[in-house]
């Protein structure tokens, strides 16, 4: 059953450490911060939090490039501190998730700096080193993912070490079954501390092409995409081998009741789907990007999701995520308007669904001025709009100064509009975003149809999308429909109880709906109430 197991029933909510609330006073998010926002998360009413990498870190890529991965990063505390936050994250009734980052440590890790240090060392082989090419140049095209070649060369020992990021992130050879074993170490090392899972950073990344080939060109590359797209990848990434690793990794959380495996996996349906394994064996949840690079009209997205759906494997169970630390926020993509409408979509499909901190106030990209910019990406490929810092602005709590994440310096700019955008306003007005998030998650934990039910698609025409929810065992039948356009649309669906709009401003019995520019209605159909 499906709300036999939390991770099918509940809801994930991203917290980006930096930019969550700062309780020391230095500017920057940290563990502290988190534990004394846990009123947030619980009020709103998610099931779990997410951790963005918290690990000891020069901070090359902001914690994704990991020096240690059984300790805190002292700008984000001790562990301690992450132990506290867990026995308090628990008595909520909140799940923990930690980001987990496998392809890659930092140069500054010491199975690094052993493996660097001669070709003879016993660490050599934990990362991908190759002799240069025959004219002294990278063992092949590939291409790093924040621009340039993905080899760099080590004049030491005149060989060229592989990363798929920054060269402070060289990757790690996950052929080796020694890194395996010490890998899986590093899990169940915080799974004993109480970890109820891991979100696993680019997994589809972990194993490489074992005769380092050429990618081949990409046909449909355009000059203003970022320089990683010049190239398909076809033999740095997503190879056949990597279904045994991820399997290997989630027997690991298996031995522990009631954990779960997420899996980055930015891939085509039918590669991304995969990852679930053939005997279900793979990730629980391979993360499902499909709505933040969706074409935001009824018709695209309910041909995205009836592909979706029926790409699952039998036993697979959904997700749907709007948003991210590495995407532009939704409210930015879309609009203000048309973010409730995203709301109630992600919170009424068929799935697990990951809310981005941040978005239930419906926090918008913040321009940042470029003495501010942080982002390695957008350092080494400026003036392309590939920076990440604009989604990973500090969380306003209030409107006092800082908007109460910090009384130092944040690390990033807030947004200019936070004295009006910000928790407490917000939940103090029946009509904002924020309500409208948390009514939906009320709704959601009240019906079953929602968080159990199969998804029955009904029409997408012009610019409505109408779908269902059925739950078999109650007989609980609910019917949504999301008006994209910006014109009133009327829906005739017989005498029906509407149990929310997103404009807040309407309840009850109704015989046709007229659907308002940008609304979305949740209708019980009279004939088909029960109680669930």
């Amino acid at each position: 059953m499906v709300d036999a197991v939390w991770w099918k029933h509940g809801i994930v909510y991203q917290i980006y450490p930096r930019s969550f609330q700062d309780g020391s006073g230095d500017g920057i998010g940290d563990l502290s911060g988190i534990r004394q926002r846990l009123d947030h998360p619980e009020w709103l009413g998610v099931d779990a939090i997410w951790i963005s990498p918290i690990y000891p870190s020069p901070m090359a890529d902001f914690g994704y490039d990991v020096a240690d991965y059984c300790e805190i990063d002292p700008v984000f505390g001790s562990l301690d501190e992450f132990d506290l936050l867990v026995a308090e994250a628990h008595a909520r009734g909140l799940k923990v998730i930690l980001d987990f980052v496998p392809n890659h440590s930092s140069d500054q890790h010491p199975w690094f700096r052993e493996s660097r240090a001669s070709r003879a060392n016993p660490k050599r082989n934990w990362y991908i080193w190759r002799d240069p090419a025959p004219d002294g140049g990278p063992p092949n095209n590939w291409l790093a993912n924040f621009g340039g070649s993905a080899w760099t060369l080590d004049e030491h020992t005149g060989q060229y070490y592989h990363h798929a990021f920054l060269p402070e992130q060289p990757d790690l050879n996950w052929r080796n079954p020694e890194v395996r074993r010490a890998m899986h170490d590093a899990l169940r090392f915080w799974l004993d501390r109480g970890v109820d899972g891991f979100r696993v950073d680019v997994i589809w990344h972990l194993i490489k092409d074992a005769q380092f080939r050429d990618n081949p060109p990409n046909p449909a590359w355009q000059p203003h995409n970022a320089g990683i797209d010049r190239l398909l990848q076809v033999h740095s990434a997503d190879q056949p081998e990597i279904h045994a690793v991820v399997a290997e990794m989630r027997a690991v959380l298996d031995a522990y009741p009631d954990r779960v495996l997420i899996g980055e996996i930015y891939l085509p349906l039918e590669r991304l789907v995969a990852y679930y394994g053939a005997e279900m064996e793979g990730a629980h949840l391979p993360f499902n990007f499909q709505l933040i690079f969706a074409d935001w009209t009824a018709p695209a997205i309910a041909k995205l999701i009836a592909e979706y759906e029926a790409a699952l494997p039998a036993e697979g169970w959904p997700n749907w995520v709007l948003g991210n630390h590495d995407q532009k926020r939704i409210a930015t993509r879309i609009g203000a308007a048309q973010a409730r409408i995203a709301a109630m979509l992600l919170l009424t499909l068929r799935g697990t669904p990951t809310l981005y901190y941040g978005d239930e106030i419906g926090m918008e990209n913040v321009a940042i001025p470029a003495d501010r910019v942080q982002d390695p990406w957008e350092r080494r490929e400026p003036g392309r709009g590939l920076g990440r810092d604009p989604a990973r602005t500090p969380m306003p709590w209030d409107g006092s100064r800082h908007g109460g994440f910090t009384t130092g310096e944040p690390w990033l700019p807030l947004s200019p509009d936070f004295a009006q955008r910000n928790v407490a306003r917000l939940a103090e007005d029946p009509q904002s975003i924020l309500t409208l998030y948390r009514d939906l998650i009320a709704l959601r934990r009240a019906q079953v149809a929602l968080r159990a039910g199969v998804h029955v698609p009904i029409s997408a025409e012009g610019d409505v999308l109408v779908y269902e929810r059925h739950d078999a065992a109650s007989g609980s039948r609910l019917r949504i429909a999301l008006n994209f356009g910006e014109e009133t649309r009327r829906l005739d669906i017989g005498p029906a109880q509407l149990l929310l709009s997103t404009a807040l401003d309407r309840a009850g019995h109704v015989d046709e709906v007229v659907l308002r520019p940008a609304e979305g209605v949740i209708l019980a159909p009279i004939a088909a109430r029960r109680a669930t």
